[in-house]
Formats: structure tokens, sequence, C-alpha cells
């Protein structure tokens, strides 16, 4: 794996780097780079006028091959998008999930009439997606699907209750796993179903976080109906879709979630230089620590992404999700143990959270979802190092 940037890869980076400093100014340079994980409502409809930006010049879904919108670009190149991208604090992306999951597993999975119908709001920045998956007794579990839908003529009539939905509240469709063949249990008789989200029989409820904030929701399907030809791949097929999509979960974007994590710590180090706590020798310790456990996280990233092929994530896949949840939340308790006493008051009335009490609180949340830490590690002792599968319990 050479690190070092190639000829055209220069080029490249000249490229997107002059394009940022030239359009991230105004509304969007007042952001500041927010609106990422836990993060995700702030300033949403400047970051939805962002997406059109981006779109109207060509650097929405970048990976994308060219006859689907996108360019086509190397891993390299996402790389040093996803690398200028922070560098320049430009807006935190309000279509993520759309391009970065749907989008991909569209490509992959799609007829030919659902990927014209469907990827191209997705490049243009339009239409907003969320997640369908995590249920109140499915969330790691996810083979625990309950949520039923039943083919009524032409079209599917869904029922169930979906929970963590990021974004529901502000998205047009969401991608939803569902149990369509009655009797059936675990991973058999899933089905992976496009279903619009503005239309009776869906309630969004959203869920009050510790941060305040409710990027997560819960939401019911009480008769919600979808046309019968919005079924990603076969009736019946949904969990080999449902996990080609996490898979693509792990994929470029993790990057410029790793360069969001350096700028945190960055300006954690520089607020231990300022109230002094860096003279501690345990803090400075813990701070070097966690500038050298972050460097690893990118290499291990970038070596993973060098053999990256089509939407199977390998289960190796599990230690990066288990390594950067926990990394985070760690810095999160560095944070506050930085700041000591003033970390304890909010930074304005009557709940404004500065940037390090926001990663201490919404960092727990990550340990959680897209697997747990605890699922994570059964993946990686039984799928990676071979060992003998965790006892199933016997109702």
């Amino acid at each position: 794996m050479d690190l070092r940037d190639q000829p055209e890869d220069e080029t490249f980076r000249r490229e997107i780097r002059a394009w940022l400093t030239d359009h991230v100014v105004g509304e969007f340079a007042a952001l500041g780079g927010r609106g990422g994980s836990g993060d995700e409502t702030y300033g949403f409809e400047t970051r939805l006028a962002w997406e059109q930006v981006l779109a109207a010049d060509g650097w929405t879904c970048l990976g994308w091959p060219v006859e689907h919108g996108g360019r086509g670009a190397s891993i390299a190149h996402q790389v040093i998008f996803n690398e200028e991208y922070v560098k320049a604090k430009a807006p935190g992306r309000a279509s993520i999930l759309g391009e970065g999951l749907i989008g991909p597993t569209i490509i992959q999975y799609g007829t030919t009439e659902q990927k014209s119908r469907f990827l191209p709001p997705i490049v243009a920045g339009t239409e907003l997606w969320c997640q369908g998956y995590s249920e109140p007794n499915a969330g790691s579990d996810l083979a625990n699907v309950q949520t039923k839908a039943v083919l009524e003529g032409d079209e599917w009539v869904v029922t169930g209750q979906k929970v963590w939905t990021s974004l529901a509240h502000q998205a047009d469709w969401c991608f939803v796993v569902c149990r369509t063949e009655p009797g059936s249990v675990r991973h058999k008789g899933l089905s992976y179903l496009l279903v619009p989200m503005d239309q009776p029989g869906v309630d969004v409820r959203p869920i009050t976080q510790l941060t305040r904030t409710s990027e997560f929701n819960e939401v019911f399907f009480d008769g919600a109906r979808t046309a019968a030809d919005n079924v990603i791949g076969a009736v019946g097929d949904g969990w080999r879709v449902a996990l080609a999509t996490l898979a693509f979960e792990r994929g470029v974007g993790l990057l410029g979630h790793q360069l969001s994590f350096r700028r945190e710590l960055d300006h954690l180090m520089a607020a231990a230089r300022a109230n002094g706590t860096a003279a501690d020798p345990v803090i400075r310790q813990r701070l070097a620590r966690s500038f050298g456990e972050l460097q690893i996280l990118r290499f291990n990233t970038l070596r993973s992404l060098s053999g990256y092929d089509g939407p199977v994530a390998p289960p190796e896949a599990s230690i990066i999700k288990l390594y950067w949840a926990t990394w985070h939340r760690d810095l999160g308790e560095l944070a506050m143990d930085v700041l000591g006493l003033t970390g304890l008051v909010a930074d304005g009335f009557p709940y404004e959270l500065d940037e390090f009490q926001r990663t201490f609180l919404f960092s727990r949340s990550e340990t959680i979802y897209g697997g747990s830490n605890e699922i994570q590690k059964n993946i990686i002792g039984e799928r990676v190092l071979g060992l003998p599968p965790e006892p199933k319990g016997t109702a």
C-alpha cells in the first residue's frame, strides 16, 4: 500500500481543494464543518442547499459508475476527496444514507427501472433516505425482524415498528427489511422494500437523546403502502441484500469520519495546552496514545480499502467498527478529564453543548449502532479467529 500521491492524484487534489476554497463560503463556511455524527440536525436546511451545490458540479456520488451519474472515481481519489472535504470544513453531508448505502445497493441489485427512478434524485441531492433495519427486539440481531409486508394486488402493505432510524423525520424514502413469508424465522423469508415516508400509515416519532437532539426516531408502519415492484433483489432474499448494504457502510466515507476525529483530537490537544492539563504526564500520555491509535485506524482502513471489491464486507470489517467506536468513546472520556469541572457546565443556556460534551454523550451510541461492540466481538471471535460460537439460549 503506497500512501503517497501519484501525479494524477496531485492534480485531482488541487482540483477539489480549489473548488472547495471557492464554494465553502458564506452560510456554508459559517457551519464550520458541523453536521456530522452526533450533530446531524445542525444547520440542516443549509446543508440540504449545499447538496445542490455539490451536485451542480458533479461532486456527489463520486465513486458511482459514470453511467449512473457518478465519476467512477478510484478509491485513491475518493480518499483524497474525503480528506480535502474535511480539511476545508465543508458542511456535514445530508444525503449520506442515499449516496453511501441505498444508492450502491440499487446499483448492485436493482432493476433497470429502479436505477432510473431512484438513482438520479440521489445524485441531484433532491431525495433523502433513511434505513429501516433495527426494531425493539431486532437491533444487532437483525435476523429477528418482525415487521411484516403483505402483497395486496399491486402493492405491499407494511405493518410494524422500526427504531433508532436516523433522520427518518427528514427522509423521503426508507429502505425497510420486512418479513414477507408468513411463519418464516431468522434470515429466511425477509425482503428489502423501498417505502415512501410521506403517506398515511407512517408515523415518525423523534427520540430525544442525551445531547437533546433527535437524529434518531421511532417509525411506526400501520398499513403503509409501496408499489409491488419496489423490492430490491428477489422477494425472500432480503437478508443478502441487507448485508450488502451494511458492507457499503464500511466503505470510503469512514476515512472522512476519521479526519473529523483528527480535528476533534487537535482541538482537544489545543484545549489541554490552553488550560495547562497538557503538563500532566498522565493526560499527555493519553493524548499521545489517542493520536497513535488514530493513525493505526487510518492505516488499517486504507489497507482494507486496497482490497475492496463489491458489496461483501469480510468479517474483518468488524475489527474496524469495534476499533473506531471504542476509540471515539474513549476520546470523549479523555475530553472530560481535560476539561475538568468546566466540562460539567453547559456552554450556553439552557443546554447548549460544546463539541467535547457532544462527543462524550453521543459517542456512547456509536458503540451500539451499526452492530454493538459485543456483537462485533462475537463476529471477530467466531469468523476471524475461528473460536467456538457463543452458546445459544433456549426459550
